[in-house]
């Protein structure tokens, strides 16, 4: 079996594809991944062929102002960044790399729906993974209508429920109780086990030698870039209290930017988050749904400050489910962050909300069942219902 993974924007787009195709390259399978130039750096260390579809990876990130939550601005970000740009550059690209390569199944994120309308067109099953955990972001209003105009250029039939994107299998790491219930997943959904409660990697030294409890600080990958103040804010406010702090910055910022730290606090480009959540106590991000999934499979109570993107709407579910507290990114202040970081870690019913995620999803299926599902699809080429 060979099978091409693609993905559309940065890590957290394919990073959720990452432990699904090691596991299908573990099964004897070729795989290759499709993707923007800068990921795909850590995809190719990890020995996997890879294709870049741009952007240049020296590209050089923009620095941008924190703005106000606009959940407009996200749907039209959306819709013209990812569909009517990404989309319709991507199918060409997808379609003139499957005619050399010849996959037999294209496994993609949610997002990616310039690979899903080039499998549709060669006639190759294709296997969605979802990585907007609170599921309410990419809804037809949003993107059905420049979906249409794509798959019209494409000469396809008009989707305007966007069946297609689910029509053979979805593949979720999401736990069902997360899901928002208004927007239940199709009968081709299947969920799976991905994020290790355990580090799969020695932890380093220093993390050992934290001050307990311990929060884990992160702003995400993309976010970070246009986060303003909110590092300063965010540490003046955890510094106050008396608990270890490892904070994560990102490739592109330097932590010398957050000038003289007290030794309670450690910062870092880049961490492995499964290296770090077993040793915390509770995580402080953005929201993104890499970041909130991996510290619910560490039973983590959380503090969100949401800013863009996806971000609201998981920090919504996790507000729903008492995981968190929610904070504004542009009005909090240090004393509130101090405030709500206090909270869930003193506040045992937080703790217990994530204890019950945790549990959920721990007894997901293993990777083992999505790998004998893109078997399954590769073979019989027809949707797989639950």
């Amino acid at each position: 079996m060979r099978v091409l993974f693609s993905f559309v924007g940065g890590r957290g787009h394919v990073e959720p594809l990452i432990p699904i195709a090691v596991a299908v390259r573990a099964a004897g399978h070729t795989v290759a991944f499709a993707g923007a130039d800068a990921p795909l750096r850590a995809v190719a260390a990890l020995g996997f062929q890879v294709f870049p579809l741009g952007p240049p990876a020296d590209t050089l990130p923009r620095r941008l102002p924190l703005l106000e939550l606009d959940p407009a601005r996200e749907e039209r970000d959306l819709r013209e960044r990812f569909v009517r740009r990404a989309a319709r550059d991507r199918v060409p690209a997808i379609l003139s790399l499957a005619a050399d390569w010849q996959p037999d199944l294209v496994v993609c994120d949610e997002i990616d729906f310039g690979a899903t309308i080039a499998a549709e067109r060669l006639g190759i099953p294709h296997a969605t993974v979802l990585v907007l955990a609170a599921g309410t972001l990419a809804r037809p209003h949003v993107v059905a209508e420049p979906l249409d105009e794509l798959r019209a250029e494409h000469g396809l039939a008009p989707d305007p429920e966007l069946k297609m994107l689910s029509r053979f299998l979805i593949l979720s790491p999401v736990p069902p109780s997360y899901r928002d219930p208004a927007h239940p997943l199709p009968a081709t959904t299947h969920f799976f086990r991905t994020f290790a409660p355990e580090p799969r990697e020695q932890p380093p030294p220093w993390l050992e030698r934290m001050e307990a409890p311990t929060v884990l600080f992160t702003l995400g990958t993309e976010f970070n870039l246009e986060s303003g103040d909110l590092f300063a804010r965010v540490l003046a406010g955890l510094q106050e209290l008396r608990i270890g702090v490892i904070v994560t910055v990102g490739s592109q910022i330097d932590p010398a930017e957050l000038g003289p730290l007290p030794a309670t606090v450690h910062a870092e480009r880049y961490i492995p988050q499964s290296l770090v959540l077993p040793h915390c106590s509770a995580a402080l991000s953005h929201g993104g749904s890499g970041s909130v999934l991996g510290a619910l499979a560490h039973g983590l109570p959380q503090v969100l400050i949401p800013m863009g993107a996806d971000q609201p709407l998981n920090a919504r579910r996790c507000e729903i489910l008492g995981v968190a507290r929610v904070l504004d990114p542009v009005r909090c202040t240090s004393a509130e962050v101090r405030e709500a970081v206090s909270a869930v870690l003193s506040e045992p019913s937080y703790r217990s909300a994530a204890e019950v995620l945790k549990e959920e999803m721990a007894t997901l299926p293993p990777l083992a069942h999505a790998v004998s599902l893109l078997e399954r699809l590769a073979t019989e080429r027809r949707p797989l219902l639950r």
